[in-house]
């Protein structure tokens, strides 16, 4: 029996250019079917392969998924071990076929801390996908956005020092260049699954207008329906930037 088709969105409707993701939730869905949260992380990582071929499918050029946070270095060593052994393991496995479909991955955050043999997997695998243009996918990889507002400040102070760039040519198009996302566009819309209604420090200054989408539903459950049933609850909104609604008329 064939498999079904997975849904597609209306002709037509108005996609996010860029996609972030807050990937929460593993762990629960783990312990809810007594397993160990190991299982949960596998299970999250199909639910990225879901969201990855969603976004070549529907035509989405940007996605951004939150891996790994500065913060979750504080989690149990023994899961911690478990996620690096994932993701490289996922690199080796997947970086080829990723390639084939046209994905340029892209990975931001501190990499210092990062275990050596990550460190050189990141390297060749944006090595090898660089110029590919279908789909950008960028991994926040030990990232905080407070450290990415932090180091972006330090770079253009130490630019300022070298006598480089004028204290005064500084503004937001400016600083967002030095940002870990330069050269991306700030993301549309904003999906965090698991039920928490906050954006644990993700993308603090990039997502300053983008359309926020919380489900309770946990991150390995995560299918084609729920994706589609975000972006139709995007395209329904109205973005407005600070202006005033269009159906409101001026004083």
């Amino acid at each position: 029996m064939a498999a079904p088709e997975a849904p597609r969105l209306p002709p037509g409707t108005r996609l996010p250019r860029h996609l972030a993701v807050v990937m929460d939730g593993n762990g629960r869905w783990a312990r809810q079917r007594n397993r160990p949260r190991s299982f949960g992380h596998r299970a999250g990582a199909k639910a990225a392969r879901t969201t990855i071929a969603f976004c070549l499918r529907e035509g989405i050029p940007f996605l951004t998924l939150f891996a790994f946070s500065s913060e979750n270095w504080r989690r149990p060593r023994e899961e911690v071990s478990g996620l690096m052994r994932m993701l490289l393991a996922a690199l080796r496995r997947d970086v080829a076929e990723l390639a084939g479909h046209g994905v340029s991955l892209r990975f931001f955050g501190e990499r210092s801390a990062l275990p050596e043999a990550v460190r050189h997997a990141i390297g060749e695998a944006e090595k090898r996908t660089a110029g590919l243009d279908r789909l950008t996918l960028a991994i926040a990889l030990n990232y905080g956005g407070r450290w990415d507002i932090a180091q972006a400040a330090r770079t253009l102070a130490t630019r300022v020092a070298r006598g480089e760039l004028d204290p005064e040519a500084i503004d937001e198009a400016t600083f967002a260049t030095a940002l870990a996302t330069t050269g991306m566009p700030d993301p549309d819309l904003l999906i965090r699954t698991g039920g928490e209604l906050r954006l644990s420090n993700f993308l603090l200054w990039q997502s300053a207008y983008s359309e926020l989408y919380f489900t309770e539903r946990f991150w390995p459950d995560v299918d084609d329906e729920l994706l589609c049933s975000a972006v139709l609850d995007y395209a329904r909104r109205e973005r407005r930037f600070g202006r005033i609604p269009a159906t409101e008329p001026m004083p």
